[in-house]
């Protein structure tokens, strides 16, 4: 038991500590909040969400660029901090930051646009009626992110709930809590009036609690086995909920690509965050015409990547210690079922880093193909063309990201529409996640519901249908009054309208 001070006040509670996982350095200590804790911060979100939403369009666009423009100017000790809590290089903790600025900045610019009140047509049994339908904030959103992407992945539903009105609070893993906590510092910089942005912090046990409080919808990003216990505490409140869940990313190589190209961004795909991205390539097609030229390009690069804590290593190391396991599990899975290792192999394991993998020849029964690795490892197999390759990528149970490399720009929209996942990339390893306006999100155990773009504001909102008298009907329908004249006249105009045959 440890003291600390929270809100002012100084209390007795349980800790934990969040460390470096390069070095197991101690980074800094968090409080385990419980049913208390949570409870008292949705409470507080409850009152200030009611004077966010009051706020109005403009005045909560100018505070979240405020934010926005806060994150850009301290980049560099974000990135730190989170270089320090997760392990992977400065650079790519630049990138995700620089991404979470990017959809803050779209969410606060279109969210008037996107939630506004609009018309809709009556259509002519209703042409007395004027229509009209529009978004209102939910109230509060509890948050609960993951480490990979401690800023970039959470911010997807912050900044988007935030822009719609909403208050939130935020869990951040248990593995990166120093990062979150920054986040919310600095949102309080730029809107201190009230407590719109609240962190609670600990692990499984916060995270249940917080769904099973008083919150109006749950966006969680984790594991699908985590998101299953999610949705089963949630449905004792009827809580709605988004759930980003793992994927299983599947990447297409056509006879026509640029080979070099695609070897370039399929190895980027493989081990950037040390493959700990949920859109990350874990599985690679390549019709066979030039899947020889293609491996050995692939090789190539995957070879001179280099885990390290240094600035010029490539990637860092597992940041979940125990993730490791998990691509040793598969590694090994792999060659006992016949697999053949191209680069790496059981010796990649050096805790807490590992080196690259290639896997080829691997079965498609095996973990390697079927389970999510996490890890900077990838399986690469031979398809007589295209259709083979949709047909083996939507075969995994999961489906969140996807990638097609062809010379055709047909044959990569027609692959990209076959693809079961719920984003493609044509020519370019997750594009998708650079462009704010396109809605993030999964199928199969990757989960359900939206984050980004328009679909993303309004997965904060409830919808709500308005109609007003505007001039007296032509029919008597839903009156006590209602004739057999009016009747008669109304079927009619059906008859008119809809009794046509259609072939």
């Amino acid at each position: 038991m440890d003291t600390v001070w929270t809100h002012g006040q100084s209390r007795q509670v349980e800790t934990f500590d969040t460390v470096n996982p390069a070095t197991s350095e101690v980074i800094a200590t968090f409080p385990i909040d419980g049913r208390n804790e949570v409870d008292a911060a949705v409470e507080r979100a409850r009152d200030a969400a009611a004077w966010w939403s009051g706020l109005g369009w403009k005045s909560r666009r100018t505070r979240l660029l405020a934010w926005k423009s806060y994150l850009i100017r301290y980049v560099g000790r974000l990135a730190e901090l989170v270089h320090t809590e997760t392990g992977k290089p400065l650079a790519d903790a630049q990138l995700e930051i620089f991404l979470a600025v990017v959809h803050i900045d779209w969410a606060a610019r279109h969210a008037r646009r996107v939630l506004a009140p609009r018309r809709v047509r009556s259509g002519i049994p209703a042409i007395n009626l004027a229509s009209s339908v529009e978004y209102a904030p939910l109230g509060v959103i509890g948050v609960i992110g993951p480490w990979s992407y401690p800023v970039f992945t959470p911010m997807g539903s912050i900044a988007y709930a935030l822009a719609a009105g909403n208050a939130v609070v935020f869990k951040p893993s248990e593995l990166t809590p120093a990062v979150g906590g920054w986040l919310v510092s600095s949102f309080a910089d730029a809107v201190p009036e009230h407590p719109v942005l609240q962190m609670v912090t600990g692990g499984a046990e916060t995270g249940e609690t917080l769904v099973r409080s008083a919150v109006d919808k749950i966006s969680f990003t984790g594991s699908s086995a985590t998101a299953r216990q999610v949705m089963a505490a949630c449905a004792d409140n009827l809580t709605p909920m988004i759930a980003e869940c793992g994927g299983k990313d599947a990447f297409l190589v056509g006879a026509d690509a640029d080979l070099d190209a695609a070897a370039d961004a399929a190895a980027w795909g493989a081990v950037s965050n040390a493959g700990q991205t949920c859109t990350g390539v874990e599985r690679v097609y390549v019709v066979d015409a030039v899947y020889h030229t293609f491996l050995e390009k692939l090789a190539e690069r995957m070879a001179g990547a280099r885990p390290g804590e240094d600035r010029e290593s490539t990637y860092g190391p597992m940041t979940r210690p125990a993730q490791a396991d998990v691509v040793e599990d598969h590694v090994a899975d792999a060659l006992a079922r016949g697999g053949r290792a191209v680069i790496g192999g059981m010796q990649s394991i050096r805790r807490p880093y590992v080196d690259p993998v290639i896997l080829t020849d691997v079965p498609e029964t095996s973990l390697a193909v079927q389970d999510e690795t996490f890890g900077p490892a990838l399986t690469v197999t031979k398809v007589a063309d295209l259709d083979e390759g949709v047909a083996l990528a939507n075969s995994s149970r999961y489906a969140l990201g996807s990638t097609v490399f062809v010379g055709s720009k047909k044959r990569g929209l027609a692959a990209a529409r076959a693809m079961r996942s719920g984003m493609t990339a044509i020519n370019s390893v997750m594009g998708y996640v650079t462009v704010p306006a396109l809605p993030f999100g999964g199928n199969g155990d990757s989960g359900f519901g939206r984050i980004h773009g328009p679909d993303g504001l309004r997965e904060f909102t409830r919808a709500k249908a308005i109609t007003r008298v505007r001039m007296r009907p032509l029919l008597k329908l839903t009156t006590l009054s209602r004739t057999d004249k009016d009747m008669t006249r109304l079927l009619s105009i059906a008859t008119l309208r809809h009794g046509k045959r259609y072939r």
